[in-house]
């Protein structure tokens, strides 16, 4: 377990904290490109109140909400050229936060804008996610993950949890629940399939981007990729299963889940989206009742039932646990070294070394039996796929399926 203020230190995201200081040394995806629908958005990350915008030019800008002139709501800006202006006196800000234009300032005092700066920091498109670092410079570089790269029809699963990030993170190192919570609980409420086994064995070992842990179910064999290779519990708030799941911060309280999926097309061929679609998976029916039926959503049914910031000076951990003790460690650990003004691990900084980053992935040579159609994600993984979006990859899959000869 751990004390009040050794849980505050953990689960604290804000600039200045010694957490949100550790996670600001990462490019964090806070969006996916295909919600920008309109000229802005209001967005919160990290504790901070934002707006994202892409300018004429196509270059997206991520500046505080609050204008610096008189504090008002830079969400309501009109993009015009590369810049966002102000509705209230228009004052016009580029992506970089800086102020290119006082209308009524411009011929008593031309050079005062230059002294005014919005808050900045930069956006990077990748893999149909929005990206914003909000560290120190220089910036590192965006991970480009090889699951990035493979064929496939894509898509991007969000979701809004009302607690804060690390109980969300800490599933991602925990491999027991997956049988009680996924499975067993799955049974209970009707779910066909093979009565699941129970766990025999469980280990964890560090890795260059974050942590492995592996799994062996009772009867199981020594050869299972699942024991073999493992899951990756990526470093610093992500799981990575073959499809990715994400646990942003929003602030102390709010995590937002960014899950990216790739359904695996025929042939060799690339497949190129235009815009890779995205939906939200809600966590309850219309009614009031949670969603239990589905893996995301079980997941997110538990963290939020742990409360908004849940209270680790009141836990008894066991052997299952020894995951979740190493990444609180960890975590710990690195935000000291950035306290201490080192770099923290997984950071990429050599354009050659972060070149479709291969990650540990069990079933790799495998195709889901029902990963063509994307039936998977909807019938498995994520409540509420849009039924357009199931019937668009069936067709994509037909259309590429191999040809008989005549």
């Amino acid at each position: 377990m751990l004390s009040a203020d050794e849980n505050r230190a953990l689960t604290e995201v804000g600039r200045g904290t010694r957490m949100g200081q550790l996670l600001r040394r990462y490019w964090m995806p806070f969006l996916a490109a295909a919600e920008l629908t309109q000229s802005t958005k209001a967005v919160r990350l990290l504790g901070e109140d934002l707006v994202v915008f892409r300018d004429g030019s196509g270059r997206y800008g991520l500046v505080e909400r609050s204008c610096p002139h008189r504090g008002a709501d830079l969400s309501l800006g009109v993009v015009q050229g590369n810049g966002l202006r102000c509705v209230y006196h228009g004052w016009c800000f580029d992506a970089a936060g800086a102020c290119i234009e006082q209308p009524f300032e411009r011929i008593a005092h031309p050079t005062a804008k230059d002294k005014v700066r919005a808050v900045a920091y930069p956006v990077v498109e990748k893999a149909g996610l929005l990206w914003a670092y909000l560290g120190p410079a220089p910036a590192p570089l965006v991970p480009d993950w090889d699951f990035f790269h493979d064929v496939g029809y894509k898509q991007i699963v969000l979701a809004e949890a009302p607690c804060n990030w690390v109980q969300c993170q800490e599933n991602s190192i925990d491999p027991v629940h997956f049988e009680w919570l996924h499975l067993r609980w799955s049974e209970a409420q009707g779910a066909g399939g093979r009565p699941p086994k129970p766990h025999a064995e469980i280990a964890f070992e560090e890795a260059p981007h974050g942590f492995t842990y592996r799994r062996q179910w009772e009867g199981g064999s020594p050869t299972d990729e699942l024991w073999t290779i493992g899951r990756v519990c990526l470093w610093p708030n992500a799981l990575y299963t073959g499809f990715c799941e994400w646990r942003v911060p929003v602030d102390d309280t709010h995590t937002r889940l960014i899950a990216w999926f790739n359904v695996p097309l025929p042939g060799d061929e690339p497949f190129l989206q235009e815009r890779i679609p995205c939906w939200t998976t809600p966590t309850h029916h219309p009614d009031g009742r949670p969603i239990t039926s589905h893996v995301l959503n079980q997941d997110l049914i538990t963290w939020i039932g742990q409360g908004r910031l849940a209270d680790r000076s009141r836990e008894h951990l066991g052997e299952g646990d020894r995951g979740v003790v190493m990444l609180r460690r960890k975590l710990f650990e690195q935000a000291q070294l950035v306290a201490d003004g080192g770099e923290p691990m997984a950071v990429f900084r050599d354009p050659a070394r972060n070149q479709r980053v291969s990650l540990p992935r069990a079933g790799r040579a495998l195709e889901h039996p029902f990963g063509r159609f994307g039936k998977y994600i909807a019938e498995t993984i994520a409540y509420g796929q849009p039924v357009e979006l199931a019937s668009d990859i069936e067709r994509v899959w037909y259309e590429r399926r191999p040809r008989r000869q005549p």
